[in-house]
């Protein structure tokens, strides 16, 4: 989670905890690691507003000092293998359900996102995907 809207939210936060999700540290804000020092990342990162043991970069991407230095403070880095690109309005949910269907292997990470820009085809596709995930005997479990 962004930890702005965290705070923005803080009932969504709490009703995501109570329906048994991991919660994991995607900075404050949302940084391109790669544009920031260090220590302006690992700032935003400890602005993060709840404790958590997990950290997913934003874009998938940090550097290599920020990442050794997330490693250091006791952070799990979690990465996805699977990016829907929900975001990207010109994309329909049928070629989003047809990737996962293709790119999906034991201990995939589908990555979907909770914004205004994806939401419709998200909210359309994700049921769909955990659908067919469940039929192929893929069993969907919290990352800890």
């Amino acid at each position: 989670m962004v930890g702005e809207n965290i705070d923005k939210h803080p009932e969504v936060f709490e009703q995501v905890v109570r329906a048994g999700h991991a919660i994991g540290n995607h900075t404050y804000n949302h940084l391109k690691g790669w544009k920031y020092s260090t220590a302006e990342y690992l700032a935003n990162v400890a602005k993060f507003p709840k404790q958590t043991n997990l950290f997913r970069p934003p874009y998938g991407k940090a550097t290599l000092r920020q990442r050794i230095a997330l490693h250091k403070q006791g952070y799990r880095l979690i990465y996805w293998d699977i990016l829907t690109r929900d975001y990207d309005r010109s994309r329909t949910p049928e070629a989003m359900l047809a990737q996962i269907k293709r790119e999906t292997r034991t201990g995939s990470i589908i990555n979907f996102h909770d914004s205004v820009k994806s939401n419709e085809r998200m909210l359309e596709v994700l049921p769909q995907a955990i659908e067919w995930l469940q039929e192929k005997g893929y069993r969907l479990a919290v990352i800890s």
